[in-house]
């Protein structure tokens, strides 16, 4: 006999809404590194931004070039590839803590279908064009069939014509969607400990956990933000974000003497997850960090209570790793301040990250109908939209299943809203 929960009145609206469809997290594999790389002024550093080392960039005076030779990869593993690069700035100049670091701001992504082993000097054509970017980073997203060679070309650098630049720039292969990468949003939590170029980055722990895996990764934290900073800009981020897997680590300075009111970071919160939805993207929200600070530990709690409700309310939302729980264990990762992590914590978090997201992403068990039996509560030998909605009325308690047993895609013997986000995370993928 299974359980069911009852669901409240406040979340029909949400059942009521499609999903966004995801597709399954097959491999993005990055399969520029260490391939021949060429820059004009300083071709010293350019096997820099693309090595096994994130901590080491390639340095150009602008106007200058970073390229790639791509020939010696398989054809049918970049005909379409994303390009990524990262500069270890904060990620936009939002906030008190402002900090340009040698961002290119002025460039164009280019491509060409000479011959590989020898630079082009000519027959290059641009794709992508970028005035005024303000981001520690950026994904662009390109058809690559039939070329051989892709550079960036930097004009450009934090909003000043020239000047000397400094990133690191892979390309992935996308050639089945854009499935594997992620944006991690957040304070300067965030900015400390998932920027790629601080001891072992998310992606790389990833890797470590299965070899066929390794994610695009950008590092979205601001020193400094509240989840109100994010509100206000999440639709201007996600305007120009590739990421599949969007995180929001908000929390630590709204808890801060509790300065913004729970009430308000749930207000925030969910609209930065509706807007994620929107844009046919996953959320993703860790909890808040436990904090020895009175200032912000005593209130940490109520806090994270809202991403509970959250986590209830939106069961799209991916729960990320539970930091309050990691950190009240293990205060010894905390810097002096009691809020920040030491280099010991940041990179427990960073492992915790990778560790959490392989079992509830790319691991997951059920959630997918298989077959007629699997999700067919109606009993009518099929799984269709008639099955959702009868799902759906009978979480909201109008209307019994003549088989029950076939609803329980989450194998936990309850019926609940986890099942019907499942159910209907299927129905759209097979219909969109």
């Amino acid at each position: 006999m299974f359980r069911k929960t009852i669901l409240p009145l406040m979340l029909m609206t949400t059942l009521l809404t499609p999903l966004a469809a995801s597709a399954e997290t097959s491999p993005n594999p990055v399969i520029s590194r260490n391939c021949p790389a060429y820059a004009g002024n300083n071709p010293a550093t350019a096997s820099a931004g693309n090595d096994d080392f994130y901590y080491s960039f390639w340095s150009g005076s602008a106007p200058d070039y970073l390229a790639y030779d791509l020939s010696g990869v398989p054809e049918e593993e970049r005909k379409v590839i994303d390009a990524v690069w990262y500069n270890p700035s904060a990620y936009d100049v939002i906030g008190m803590y402002v900090n340009r670091n040698m961002e290119p701001s002025d460039y164009t992504i280019e491509v060409n279908a000479a011959p590989g082993g020898t630079y082009p000097e000519d027959g290059w054509e641009v794709v992508a064009e970028v005035a005024g970017n303000t981001l520690s980073s950026r994904q662009h997203v390109i058809e690559f069939e039939g070329y051989n060679w892709i550079r960036i070309h930097v004009t450009g650098v934090d909003e000043k014509e020239g000047g000397t630049c400094q990133f690191n720039f892979d390309i992935h292969n996308v050639s089945d969607g854009v499935t594997d990468s992620w944006m991690f949003f957040g304070d300067s939590i965030t900015a400390g400990g998932m920027n790629n170029c601080f001891g072992t980055g998310f992606a790389t722990y990833v890797n470590q956990l299965d070899e066929r895996y390794f994610p695009i990764q950008e590092n979205g934290g601001i020193g400094g933000i509240t989840s109100t900073d994010g509100r206000d800009h999440i639709d201007r981020w996600l305007s120009t974000c590739e990421a599949n897997y969007v995180s929001l680590a908000y929390g630590t300075n709204d808890a801060w003497g509790n300065q913004s009111g729970t009430e308000k970071y749930y207000e925030n919160t969910v609209y930065m997850i509706e807007a994620i939805l929107e844009a046919g993207k996953t959320p993703v929200l860790p909890k808040i960090p436990y904090s020895t600070n009175a200032d912000v530990g005593t209130y940490v709690g109520e806090y994270n209570a809202m991403i509970d409700r959250i986590y209830e309310e939106y069961p799209e939302v991916i729960p990320g790793p539970d930091f309050e729980t990691y950190f009240k264990e293990n205060p010894d990762g905390l810097s002096g301040d009691g809020v920040h992590p030491n280099d010991v914590g940041y990179d427990a978090m960073r492992q915790l990250w990778a560790q959490t997201m392989y079992e509830r992403v790319y691991t997951a068990e059920g959630g997918e109908v298989t077959s007629p039996e699997s999700g067919d509560v109606n009993g009518d030998g099929t799984f269709d939209l008639t099955d959702v909605v009868t799902m759906q009325k009978y979480i909201l308690g109008v209307q019994t299943l003549r088989q029950p047993d076939n609803g329980d895609l989450m194998k936990d013997g309850v019926l609940n809203v986890y099942d019907l986000a499942l159910m209907k995370k299927t129905y759209f993928m097979m219909h969109s």
